[in-house]
């Protein structure tokens, strides 16, 4: 006699949605980063990072995106071209699903400070981003937020207890 099995539970994919900004300096050789070492506890703790979070119930993604950039690096972004989109199951501290969208930042006025309330902020030239201690999926698809191929890329990258499963795009 066979015992039956339970039914798979499908849970519905409710991502958190938030933005990811990568801002480039004048000369297009410098990116801003945030070195996340400012709050213990942090998920991020130690590592560099984009600029971007979370975005409000009452707003799209570019008005988002400004928001963020605004608040993390008293900057106001005049020009942002959307270089795609990642799915990233299981990324939160405790699990969650998150979708972002990722921008470039390719023009904007004011003057950044030496730091925020997540850490310092520091232009990286962008030949030494790999170098930086990074979430290990980003240097999957940095490479695509600067390349020159004006097609956005769409991309999944599920992680598990903090780590990098697997990573596929498509544009």
């Amino acid at each position: 006699m066979q015992v039956p099995r339970p039914a798979e539970v499908r849970v519905p994919y409710t991502p958190i949605v938030a933005t990811l900004g990568y801002v480039l300096s004048a000369d297009r050789e410098r990116c801003l980063m945030v070195h996340r070492n400012a709050r213990p506890g942090d998920n991020h703790l130690g590592k560099y990072n984009g600029l971007g979070g979370k975005l409000e119930p009452s707003e799209d993604v570019m008005a988002g995106m400004r928001r963020e950039i605004r608040e993390e690096a008293g900057i106001e972004c005049l020009s942002l071209r959307l270089r795609g989109t990642i799915s990233w199951p299981g990324f939160g501290k405790h699990g969650e699903d998150w979708l972002g969208f990722i921008f470039l930042v390719e023009g904007f006025s004011g003057e950044p400070p030496a730091h925020n309330a997540e850490g310092d902020l520091h232009w990286v030239p962008l030949d030494q981003l790999a170098g930086l201690p990074l979430w290990e999926g980003d240097r999957h698809f940095l490479p695509l937020v600067f390349d020159d191929d004006p097609r956005p890329f769409h991309g999944v990258m599920p992680y598990r207890n903090g780590q990098m499963l697997s990573w596929a795009y498509s544009r």
